[in-house]
């Protein structure tokens, strides 16, 4: 796994402005004023800086904030020498992707309601924060609650923790967003906690 890849270029991150904007343009497609309110979500700046994680499943570069990557880093390297292979899905996405990903369910025909259940609204997703990582593991679909039958799963669940690492999106979580056993978030401070229901916050790692 890479921690840096030379002459490559970090995605484009968003600043208040803008950030400010695409919420503007999220509530005119449908995101209720009191998203954040109501899910008990709070708005995430994007990180300064972001360090390359290595590729996706897709051959994609993916990226971190520094101490996430080195966290993850960390986790992925231990998970490898118990013989556990984790794959990324995703990591960092800027509120403006974020923004696209909810036009593009929208010209499918997707309701807002639908939308808002399976993906958090441009501007409060985890993965602006350059924390978030989504997993997956060889013989599973991605983004599938199937992931949770893995062994891959498993050991998160009992070693995520030591790094850093929590589940966000349990079963019946207080944000309205469906279970996501495969996204998880580093956490300042977090080792030592239960994954069970906790959802790191909304602060950067430059």
């Amino acid at each position: 796994m890479a921690n840096d890849v030379e002459g490559a270029t970090p995605p484009a991150r968003c600043d208040d402005a803008m950030r400010h904007a695409i919420v503007a343009r999220a509530h005119a497609l449908g995101v209720p004023r009191d998203y954040g309110r109501v899910r008990s979500l709070a708005l995430v700046r994007e990180p300064r800086e972001l360090a390359c994680i290595g590729e996706d499943i897709h051959h994609r570069l993916q990226w971190l904030a520094p101490r996430a990557a080195r966290a993850y880093a960390r986790l992925h390297a231990a998970a490898a020498a118990d013989g556990i292979e984790l794959q990324l899905v995703s990591a960092f996405r800027s509120a403006g992707y974020q923004l696209g990903i909810l036009e593009r369910k929208l010209e499918r025909g997707l309701s807002i309601d639908e939308i808002l259940r399976v993906s958090a609204a441009p501007g409060y997703s985890e993965h602006h924060s350059g924390r978030a990582v989504d997993l997956t593991t060889p013989g599973f679909a991605p983004l599938e609650e199937e992931f949770e039958h893995s062994s891959a799963f498993a050991w998160l669940v009992a070693n995520a923790v030591r790094f850093g690492f929590a589940l966000s999106y349990p079963r019946d979580n207080p944000h309205g967003i469906a279970y996501e056993p495969w996204h998880w978030c580093w956490q300042r401070g977090a080792r030592g906690l239960s994954f069970r229901g906790r959802r790191p916050g909304p602060g950067i790692d430059g």
